[in-house]
C-alpha cells in the first residue's frame, strides 16, 4: 500500500469530506480528509491504481488537487 498526502483546494464543510471520502471508497482507495490542513491522506494499492487516477477521482468531485 502506498500512503500519500495530497493538497486539495476548495473543501469547506462536512459535505466536502463525505464527497471525497465516498468517491475514493467506491474505487477501493482509503481517504481521510483534513479540512483545516486542506489535505487528503490517501492509501492505495499501486498495483491497481496510479496516483494520477486517485487525483482524478478527487478532481471529478469538483476540487483542485495541487
Amino acid at each position: 500500500m502506498k500512503n500519500v498526502t495530497l493538497n486539495v483546494q476548495g473543501m469547506s464543510c462536512q459535505h466536502c469530506v463525505n464527497s471525497i471520502e465516498g468517491a475514493l471508497k467506491e474505487i477501493g482507495v482509503t481517504g481521510k480528509v483534513n479540512l483545516k490542513g486542506e489535505s487528503v491522506d490517501v492509501s492505495y494499492d499501486e498495483q491497481k491504481f496510479s496516483l494520477d487516477q486517485v487525483k482524478e477521482v478527487i478532481e471529478e468531485q469538483g476540487y483542485d488537487v495541487a
